[in-house]
């Protein structure tokens, strides 16, 4: 897949035009997945590349930063989900920086130079609920109108249900705040999982008897937080199990949000590998304990936990 982050960029796959969608593609759920499968068929049909639009900082969190609120918990890092994107098929990535330029930008500024003059669209395709450019302004009927007269079609997607619940990247985050995973999972399609580097950390598991890796989240915030029995992916042994913590580690005076994994049953050096940590449960929230003999009980108690609901 071709990733393009500058807008006057030259592209080769774009010179017959493109069949795109925009979003923000957070977590890659099962409504973005029948959105991109139909840009696939779409740009199939037509012999031109199919692309994904999406913007690095996203809206949400550029206007968060400029007016100094909370940013929105990030299912994906820019690696996971150009990643995703690449195992789903998808031809071209074009994922500029989201700034202050962009976001004055019109509807129709938007769609002449970005979709029309950078992109070539021949055709897009857009979920229910899309809007785009300055203060959200453009609608649907604007890509229609604008692409009766500048040559491409428009095409929407209807909203993904799973049972009662819209399929939404904001619904996956607020079930995993609540630590259901399984619920999650439900929308995402598969397992939530986070991935990185392992980097050499203070060895303060090793010493507790329960050796860790430890991997830098990547994201302003993270969508969960506490232990949870996961499954690893991306080592040569393939899928293994293990228990997670995910948080600042308080009972040491940790400040960095860290992502920390003990693999069961395995005892090779592996810094420097890039692995896939997959939550299937969460078994408690984080604590602060009175000294490290307690937390080290507790570390094991999490670890048998986490063995009986992986082995079920």
């Amino acid at each position: 897949m071709r990733l393009i982050r500058n807008p006057g960029a030259a592209v080769p796959e774009l010179e017959q035009g493109s069949v795109a969608t925009i979003g923000a593609f957070d977590g890659l759920h099962s409504g973005h997945r029948r959105i991109l499968g139909r840009v696939r068929e779409k740009a199939a049909e037509l012999g031109v590349a199919s692309l994904a639009f999406s913007f690095d900082p996203t809206p949400k969190e550029y206007f968060s930063r400029l007016y100094d609120v909370e940013q929105p918990a990030r299912l994906m890092c820019f690696r996971e989900k150009f990643e995703a994107l690449d195992e789903f098929g998808i031809d071209v990535f074009f994922c500029p920086r989201f700034n202050a330029a962009m976001a004055i930008l019109s509807p129709d500024e938007f769609i002449e130079r970005l979709l029309v003059g950078t992109l070539g669209i021949r055709h897009i395709v857009v979920g229910d609920d899309f809007r785009f450019a300055h203060k959200r302004a453009g609608s649907v009927e604007n890509l229609q109108q604008r692409g009766a007269e500048l040559g491409f079609s428009v095409e929407q997607v209807g909203s993904v249900m799973q049972g009662d619940v819209r399929v939404a990247s904001s619904a996956v985050r607020e079930l995993l705040a609540a630590g259901d995973c399984a619920g999650a999972a439900k929308l995402l399609g598969r397992g939530y999982r986070m991935s990185g580097q392992v980097i050499e950390g203070e060895k303060l598991g090793r010493t507790l008897g329960m050796p860790t890796a430890n991997v830098r989240l990547k994201r302003s915030r993270s969508p969960v937080h506490g232990i949870f029995a996961v499954r690893i992916g991306g080592l040569a042994e393939g899928w293994l199990k293990g228990v997670a913590s995910i948080g600042t580690r308080p009972t040491v005076g940790g400040t960095e949000p860290l992502l920390e994994v003990h693999i069961f049953d395995f005892d090779r050096d592996i810094y420097g590998a890039h692995i896939q940590v997959e939550f299937i449960a969460k078994l408690r929230d984080e604590e602060h304990f009175s000294n490290l003999e307690v937390l080290k009980r507790q570390m094991f108690k999490d670890a048998e936990q986490a063995r009986k609901i992986l082995d079920d």
